[in-house]
């Protein structure tokens, strides 16, 4: 059994194809069971109105492991949001777990004693979509959550990087310049 991960934290934006908004933005707590990561899990057991909070799975009866806990990040309003939350990200979600421990990013031999919560976003503006691509929201979903888990493992960006590029890379929605959205 590898070194005992008790907090990991990664992110990961992927952009949807044009005229979809099914960008995903997943971030990502991981550690294992008995740690802060464990605790904060199972405190997030209980429902809120409009935050529900859902196991991953990949079919009924099929959990995935680690244990993974999606929480959206806006307000649920309605069922079809909810149903596109417990549908398209949820298996986006649950395939790049499972990826995830198949290409060694996670450990295989912890997958018992590890737990994640993924922050996830859904654009309030997909349900009302009638060219929603239901295919793109599941390939940026997974891919993002599968960079996010990366990143966390990585310990990705590095505080070199974020030092090195600290006067280069700035904040996709605020202009320094203009103090306005960019």
């Amino acid at each position: 059994m590898g070194e005992k991960i008790i907090f990991k934290v990664g992110e990961a934006t992927v952009f949807a194809r044009e005229g979809q908004f099914t960008d995903a933005m997943p971030e990502v707590l991981i550690g294992d069971v008995s740690g802060p990561v464990g605790h904060a899990f199972a405190n997030m057991m209980g429902q809120s109105i409009g935050h529900t909070r859902m196991f991953v799975i990949r079919a009924c009866n099929h959990l995935v492991r680690p244990a993974t806990l999606i929480v959206p990040k806006v307000t649920l309003k309605d069922s079809a949001n909810v149903n596109l939350f417990g549908g398209v990200v949820q298996a986006a979600t649950a395939d790049a777990v499972v990826d995830c421990i198949a290409e060694d990013i996670l450990p295989k031999d912890q997958v018992n004693d590890l737990c994640i919560v993924s922050l996830v976003w859904i654009d309030p503006r997909c349900v009302k979509d009638p060219n929603l691509d239901r295919k793109d929201m599941y390939r940026t979903n997974y891919e993002a959550t599968k960079l996010a888990i990366s990143r966390a493992m990585k310990g990705e960006p590095t505080i070199d990087q974020l030092l090195q590029e600290r006067k280069t890379v700035m904040h996709d929605s605020y202009d320094p310049k203009t103090g306005e959205w960019a």
